[in-house]
């Protein structure tokens, strides 16, 4: 198993030697280029991923076109479409790479095994299913309760490396405004800071 990937387990549980290895069994790396469609909206998603390198956007298309950012995924998270991979029903999302990544993917049929043979896993995915609704909620009061520039804070707090690795669009689409808004927040910020 990959070292980050034991790291991050490792806050949840402790493996055994023969644990680590049936998890090693049950993963496949990927290194997949930058600007490719993991899941397309319409698919089922049949992958859970940890992410080793890179950056991956989720995001959801309006019916006029208009794509907002729901989040981002970098280093030592997961990404997937955790209700299409479960329930086996067609995404609302498109989850696609926004660098360069390496991943480590979970099939469901090597979740489910992995799951029965070390059963002990089921915490570490609960407590991230936990964790995930947790941000979930927090991001949606603060998508209707706080202004753009305590919004831009707090994205900038939760992605400290993301404005420097990603397209100002994405940011914008996540934080619910338009590029040009963006930018006039960040020249504010900046002259704060001054």
């Amino acid at each position: 198993m990959h070292f980050q990937l034991q790291q991050y387990i490792s806050r949840f549980v402790q493996l055994t030697e023969e644990e680590v290895q049936i998890v090693t069994d049950c993963l496949s790396w990927k290194s997949i280029p930058k600007k490719t469609t993991l899941l397309q909206a319409g698919d089922i998603c049949h992958f859970e991923a940890y992410v080793l390198k890179g950056c991956i956007r989720e995001y959801f298309t309006e019916k006029d076109g208009t794509e907002l950012t729901l989040e981002f995924a970098v280093e030592d998270w997961w990404v997937s479409d955790i209700s299409s991979f479960e329930h086996q029903t067609p995404s609302m999302m498109t989850i696609e790479t926004l660098e360069d990544c390496e991943l480590l993917l979970l099939s469901r049929d090597s979740k489910d095994k992995l799951l029965q043979r070390v059963p002990k896993l089921e915490r570490m995915f609960r407590l991230m299913i936990q964790r995930h609704l947790a941000v979930i909620q927090k991001r949606l009061i603060r998508t209707v309760s706080y202004s753009a520039m305590e919004q831009l804070e707090e994205f900038v707090k939760r992605y400290p490396t993301l404005p420097n690795r990603v397209p100002q669009q994405y940011i914008a689409s996540y934080l619910g405004i338009t590029p040009e808004f963006l930018s006039k927040l960040r020249k504010r910020q900046m002259m704060g800071r001054s």
